[in-house]
């Protein structure tokens, strides 16, 4: 399993953005989101990254690591999913929608 990881484009050449994560300087391959551009931040997966972010988005990614990080060390999550304890569960539109419909079986 891998783990997507915010980060901010600082800048962009191409299909590459330069990118600072943890403090240091990388690199991301933006050729699936070629709608970037600095300042824009990229969920990044294993150096490439998947889909552009909202700040607010990244905030909250970013505060769920920090938390399973932090119970990791022994700690304990904090408010690091406090968005998710503030609503009921969810489901991804297109079940919703075969719900709506009456499909209660695949």
């Amino acid at each position: 399993m891998c783990v997507g990881i915010p980060v901010q484009l600082l800048s962009v050449d191409g299909i590459r953005g330069d990118v600072i994560e943890d403090g240091r300087p990388g690199l991301v391959d933006l050729s699936l989101t070629p709608e970037a551009r600095p300042g824009d931040w990229v969920l990044a997966f294993l150096g490439a990254a998947r889909e552009v972010l909202t700040p607010e988005a990244a905030a909250q990614i970013t505060a769920a690591l920090a938390g399973l990080r932090s119970l990791m060390a022994g700690g304990d999550l904090g408010d690091a999913f406090a968005d998710l304890e503030a609503r009921s569960p969810q489901l991804p539109p297109h079940l919703q929608a075969a719900l709506d419909a009456g499909k209660t079986r695949a």
